[in-house]
């Protein structure tokens, strides 16, 4: 059975012109379980200054946080199924945005996960396994055009 999941998007013009210069990227994303994210373009050359507010995430931030989360939740999930313990997981993902085959898109993202053991690390053949199940089963990785890399550091 198909599963929902939802999110709103607002935005409104907050000045009295809508030129390319000067309107605001900012914009509010809303989930199904109540929580609201201050969104807005990424911050770059193709942006105008002064239309992107401070402390506010964007899509591409948005999407390489989303392929990272459902990948240390598969992790955790698997290792638990194993009987492992993780006491911390973290990961410094990286997504490349480039102009290629005439489109901008996001065409590849790095998680580079570090994982703290609670107890002796399993050797590494079990962590490329919880690795590649999670890898295998993030849908959000699944559903997208670019390439996912998964890079686990030593620890």
């Amino acid at each position: 059975m198909a599963q929902h999941h939802t999110a709103r998007v607002t935005w409104s013009r907050s000045s009295p012109d809508f030129k390319a210069e000067s309107y605001s990227r900012d914009f509010d994303a809303t989930f199904d379980g109540g929580v609201t994210w201050r969104g807005s373009a990424a911050s770059g050359p193709a942006t105008p200054a002064g239309t992107v507010g401070a402390g506010t995430v964007d899509p591409e931030e948005m999407v390489v946080a989303a392929v990272s989360s459902c990948h240390m939740l598969f992790f955790l999930a698997l290792a638990s199924r194993k009987g492992l313990v993780i006491d911390r997981y973290e990961d410094d993902a990286i997504g490349v945005l480039e102009a290629k085959d005439g489109a901008t898109w996001l065409t590849r993202i790095t998680l580079r996960p570090r994982v703290t053991w609670g107890g002796a690390p399993p050797d590494k053949a079990v962590v490329d396994e919880l690795h590649h199940g999670a890898h295998k089963r993030c849908y959000i990785a699944n559903s997208l055009k670019g390439e996912v890399v998964v890079d686990p550091a030593e620890g």
